[in-house]
């Protein structure tokens, strides 16, 4: 939870802070979560989960793809910490999420909100293709920009 609670300082992810950061972490159908370690120290997390409810990236791609949204594994918390960045550590979390997913014969997508920049920056920079930019309720007063991505074939 450290390492989540310095990313929402500095970075604002995620967006809304939960009322309890791990249950948010462990949440839904998930298919793994990996962590990355430095030097003894938690430095990283990713998790791959089956499409919940409210997953954009999977609609689109089975839209595009001929194919139903259950063909897809979502990636989703990723994060790490600002003192470990520029080592790759993202690139391997998602590495490993995305060897999973196809592990259970499952296409890799991502929905991120437009806000993280550094986000959309690294999943293009590995390859993984913007899909589209939506609009999604959260809440009766909260509408936020997602930008849906596929993992590179």
């Amino acid at each position: 939870m450290r390492v989540l609670a310095e990313v929402h300082a500095r970075d604002g992810y995620p967006v809304n802070w939960p009322d309890r950061p791990g249950e948010w972490l462990s949440r839904g159908s998930l298919l793994g979560s990996w962590v990355a370690e430095h030097e003894g120290r938690l430095v990283g997390h990713v998790s791959l989960s089956h499409v919940g409810e409210g997953d954009l990236a999977p609609t689109l791609w089975s839209e595009r793809n001929g194919a139903t949204r259950g063909m897809t594994a979502v990636v989703s918390r990723l994060f790490v910490s600002p003192q470990a960045r520029g080592h790759r550590f993202g690139a391997l979390l998602i590495g490993r999420a995305v060897e999973e997913a196809r592990r259970h014969g499952l296409h890799p997508v991502l929905d991120v909100v437009t806000s993280d920049t550094a986000a959309a920056a690294l999943y293009e920079r590995l390859g993984w293709e913007l899909m589209a930019t939506v609009e999604q309720q959260w809440s009766p007063h909260q509408k936020v920009a997602i930008r849906c991505y596929t993992a590179p074939s």
